[in-house]
């Protein structure tokens, strides 16, 4: 696969580790975020990487930034992407199986590098279940999006 990897400056710690970790496992791998502490901004960071998810040139995203909490919630702000929060084996292969997920964002400050290769390698082998019940569940997650946008574009 194609990983689109992200990183702020708190997520620098496990940023490495986590692009190892994706190498070993046969992926190839575009870094959208920086190689220094200096502060950057989540949200840019987030959607330089998951933009490349949904322009094609990648098949997943993984966010690495101080809890995941902040890439979490800038990525799933983003059309067309739906993130997990990967802390966890099941999480991280759930998401995929049962809400379609195509990006994961990981707390470098909460989980160590063996809870990463872990959680990496659930998500990434991770498939949709595609039967009836998570296809009706995850069209409805697509019109929540489409909804909100229309609605906020009549406000405007």
């Amino acid at each position: 696969m194609r990983i689109a990897l992200g990183n702020d400056h708190a997520g620098l710690a496990l940023k490495e580790h986590v692009r190892q970790v994706l190498r070993r496992l046969g992926h190839e791998v575009a870094d959208f975020g920086p190689d220094t502490e200096t502060p950057v901004d989540f949200p840019d960071i987030t959607f330089a990487t998951c933009d490349a998810v949904r322009r094609g040139e990648a098949d997943r995203a993984v966010l690495v930034c101080g809890t995941g909490a902040g890439a979490l919630m800038a990525a799933n702000k983003i059309a067309g992407i739906r993130c997990g929060l990967g802390h966890d084996v099941y999480s991280a292969h759930q998401a995929v199986e049962h809400d379609d997920a195509n990006a994961l964002a990981m707390g470098a400050w909460l989980i160590g590098p063996a809870m990463a290769t872990e959680v990496l390698e659930a998500f990434l082998a991770a498939t949709f279940d595609d039967d009836a019940d998570t296809v009706r569940r995850v069209a409805k997650l697509r019109d929540l999006e489409l909804r909100s946008a229309r609605e906020l574009a009549d406000h405007i």
